[in-house]
């Protein structure tokens, strides 16, 4: 009998279950993408767009194509019940039924954390770094002092580090290094936490970046309102700026909880170490999707960073459990957050910093980061590696 597999989500978590799966079992199993966006956005490039360094049709492909391609059905539609009690996911494109269920659906901006937010440019979404792009345009016409941040509870801090290192490059270009304040603004306890506690030698790395750039930081804030001109601190300070980008927190998408005991407060899936379902065997929840309990407590709410490599290291896992599953056998591949090994390159502009260690969170017995115009190199080849990667269908690629 063949087993029907539905995933939720077409990014970075959901196409490479969908397509593992697919390769893995064959006509063994009949798998369906329902994906609120059709087009695939590769997001590390996002921070480019607002500086016109990249464009729409550099950083995304239609979805379809290399789906169809694979044998997996597409269905550009969103996704509005869950019902894992009777097998039944409704959409905005009908009912579909399964045998296992892959929740990928991402994150969602939440712009009600500060007042002024909705307001305020970001680029945490295509659409969003686009009209940052405008805002950009409009302040090189009228600078001024310039914001960089991360509100509390954010967690996209390695998205927020290469903004603020790329619009020091910028202004440089402007020439207007030196003639204009740049402030970055985190709730992290220290610059360099990253939102998983920090790396060795981070800390005085980032203050020498900040010190050589003139950048000043000002950690451990929450952010009370953004007002058109001024950023105002909790402790009353405010900031003023012609021109400021702002990280918000990430939350679940909301239909998933109307849907009892599926997620957490944040509307993530609760998950197992095979990030089965906490209630239900034949549910999967990978990528952002899935819950990451925070390890530890700090003095402003901080998150912690969930990217494109565990997003796809998650979604292995369960392509190999969902396979097990079909094949009559238990669910045992396991690899918890924590111990996803971390790989990131951080930008800045004509420079920037390798980051790599064994575990993504605490404790590690190997870490290491190495700064350096190679890494801005790297990093546009590493784009252009995974856009093709991903467009070609070829998930199981390192």
């Amino acid at each position: 009998m063949t087993a029907r597999v539905l995933v939720l989500g077409g990014s970075f978590a959901g196409m490479t279950a969908a397509l593992s799966i697919k390769s893995d079992l064959g006509e063994e199993a009949e798998v369906t993408v329902v994906s609120a966006s059709d087009r695939f956005v590769f997001n590390p490039s996002l921070i480019w767009l607002p500086f016109g360094r990249r464009g729409r049709t550099d950083i995304t492909f239609p979805l379809e194509p290399t789906f169809t391609k694979q044998g997996v059905r597409f269905v550009h539609g969103s996704a509005t019940y869950v019902d894992p009690d009777h097998h039944r996911v409704e959409t905005t494109e009908g009912t579909f039924d399964y045998d296992y269920l892959v929740i990928a659906t991402g994150y969602r901006n939440d712009l009600d954390v500060v007042p002024g937010m909705r307001d305020t440019p970001t680029i945490t979404t295509l659409h969003d770094a686009e009209r940052t792009y405008d805002a950009w345009r409009r302040f090189l016409d009228d600078p001024g002092d310039v914001v960089i941040g991360a509100t509390q509870r954010a967690s996209c801090f390695g998205a927020a580090y290469e903004f603020l290192f790329n619009t020091s490059y910028q202004l440089r270009r402007a020439g207007l290094h030196g003639k204009v304040k740049l402030t970055y603004v985190t709730s992290e306890p220290f610059a360099g936490h990253f939102g998983i506690d920090g790396m060795p030698g981070a800390k005085p790395l980032m203050k020498m970046f900040a010190k050589k750039e003139g950048i000043t930081v000002e950690p451990n804030q929450s952010i009370a309102e953004i007002k058109p001109d001024v950023v105002v601190l909790s402790d009353g300070r405010e900031l003023p700026y012609k021109f400021a980008m702002i990280v918000p927190p990430f939350r679940g998408q909301d239909f998933l909880a109307k849907t009892p005991d599926l997620v957490d407060a944040g509307n993530y899936v609760t998950v197992r170490p095979t990030y089965q379902s906490e209630k239900w065997d034949d549910v999967y929840a990978v990528g952002i999707a899935a819950a990451v309990p925070v390890p530890w407590t700090t003095q402003v709410a901080t998150g912690i960073p969930k990217t494109g490599f565990p997003s796809e290291q998650q979604a292995h896992v369960a392509a190999k459990n969902i396979v097990s599953q079909v094949r009559g056998e238990e669910p045992t591949e396991e690899k918890e957050f924590s111990k996803i090994p971390a790989l990131c390159v951080m930008d800045a502009g004509n420079n920037g910093v390798a980051m790599v260690a064994d575990h993504m969170l605490p404790p590690r017995k190997a870490a290491v980061m190495v700064p350096g115009p190679q890494n801005h190199a790297f990093k546009i080849g590493f784009e252009k590696y995974s856009l093709a990667k991903m467009k070609a269908g070829k998930v199981k690629l390192p």
